[in-house]
């Protein structure tokens, strides 16, 4: 195996490239921004929830707004792919920052003016979840149009670190700026960090041009879904996405106010901020330590799945500490340590993905990829909410752990190649054998 130290210098080769390095710039700026409004608009609707007298069916409400920003990922998520395969993927990111930007505003709106309900941060939520369903699949294919495929796993790699950075800074900026001056100054930054976004956008020279298909987007579907049937390790790799979206996320991104309210007995809205940001950070925090480090060592390794199962073991394992901690300082720590594998395994299986895929599909992939991942995000939230309401969050979390720990170990055991499967590139993927569809 290579020097480590050579293998992590050599993880950063994409930064010579001009325009990864303007567009980089531009996404971390604007992930700082989406991370404060996360972070925000769980407190916001904790506070909505139990302002109403709903008490601890605040948790449910979590589950529930978390579940329609997810949603359009799965009604729409394979439309946006034949877009972002179909049109300049520059320009479809452009328009989704535009769009993002103003609903930032909206909502930074009516909190500001108290305006705000909880069914407007739905539909806000919702539409979010529509730009996203577009904006994510054209972002990651947008990666190996500025470096190439020959280097898109490391720009992978940077991408999630720059998203795990955000992580850490994002929550805990919001935690001290809504404790000292209220909730809407998160959404109004947010809304400001998509300015960079369209400005480093602009400064690029790199396009992409769209191969010119004229099959219908519904032939194109059926394309990508044929193409992954003949794809038995790139299923593996939605199957491990999955378990991370339904076991792990479903808990970061919509339980972490329940965690500091009704676990760790934060008092009053400056404490539960802090709290809150406490835990987003460190959850950011570990998810950067293992971008950073562990997935290029985790990539150079000879066994990918088994890698990536370990991986998952080891989310499962610290995620059980989280759970039956009652005091901040170990929840920060079990919290860091469990974040760690959560990049190791997205990270990996997006850069496979892509690697995997005919370069005419593969925003369809990637687009695929999230649907079947990220797209079932609604029916994690809506059950880990539901568990929290009536058993508590505690018994949430220790329900989706063990359930991890369980899956992950039975995934293994069923399929003995992915035990001892390490992923070689080709020179370039296959297309799809083409046949006609009736």
């Amino acid at each position: 195996m290579n020097n480590p130290i050579a293998i992590l210098r050599a993880s950063f080769t994409p930064l010579s490239n001009r325009d990864f390095r303007i567009y980089l710039t531009g996404q971390g700026i604007s992930q700082i921004g989406t991370w404060m409004q996360v972070a925000g608009q769980g407190l916001l609707v904790f506070t909505l929830a139990r302002s109403l007298g709903e008490g601890v069916k605040g948790n449910a409400v979590l589950g529930i707004v978390a579940m329609v920003n997810a949603l359009p990922l799965l009604l729409f998520g394979l439309w946006t792919g034949v877009m972002a395969d179909r049109f300049d993927r520059r320009k479809v990111l452009i328009v989704t920052s535009t769009v993002a930007m103003l609903l930032a505003f909206a909502l930074a709106i009516l909190t500001q003016t108290n305006q705000v309900q909880l069914w407007q941060v739905y539909i806000i939520s919702f539409m979010v979840g529509i730009v996203a369903s577009l904006d994510l699949p054209a972002q990651q294919a947008f990666l190996g149009d500025v470096v190439g495929m020959g280097e898109v796993r490391k720009a992978v790699n940077l991408n999630a670190m720059v998203l795990q950075a955000s992580r850490v800074l994002g929550p805990a900026l919001a935690g001290v700026l809504i404790a000292s001056v209220g909730i809407s100054v998160a959404f109004w930054l947010n809304g400001l960090s998509y300015l960079a976004v369209i400005a480093c956008l602009l400064m690029l020279k790199t396009t992409h041009r769209s191969k010119g298909s004229t099959d219908k987007p519904m032939r194109q579907i059926q394309d990508a879904f044929r193409f992954l049937r003949t794809q038995p390790r790139m299923q593996d790799l939605f199957i491990f996405a999955l378990f991370v979206v339904f076991f792990v996320l479903s808990i970061v991104l919509s339980q972490l106010p329940a965690v500091a309210a009704q676990v760790l007995g934060a008092q009053g809205e400056d404490q539960l901020a802090l709290f809150n940001g406490a835990l987003n950070a460190a959850s950011g925090a570990g998810a950067l330590f293992g971008v950073v480090l562990v997935v290029p060592l985790a990539q150079a390794r000879r066994r990918s799945g088994l890698v990536m199962g370990l991986a998952c073991l080891w989310m499962g394992f610290w995620y059980l500490v989280f759970s039956v901690s009652t005091i901040l300082p170990l929840s920060v720590v079990s919290l860091f340590m469990g974040s760690i594998g959560a990049p190791t395994v997205m990270t990996m299986c997006l850069g496979l993905t892509q690697l995997m895929s005919p370069d005419a599909m593969r925003a369809r992939m990637l687009s695929l990829f999230t649907m079947l991942s990220f797209g079932l995000q609604p029916f994690a939230y809506l059950l880990v909410g539901q568990i929290a309401e009536r058993f508590g969050v505690q018994a949430a979390i220790q329900f989706n752990a063990l359930v991890l720990i369980v899956a992950t170990i039975t995934l293994l055991g069923v399929r003995g190649e992915l035990r001892r499967w390490q992923f070689v590139p080709a020179v370039s993927a296959p297309l799809p054998i083409q046949t006609e569809v009736p």
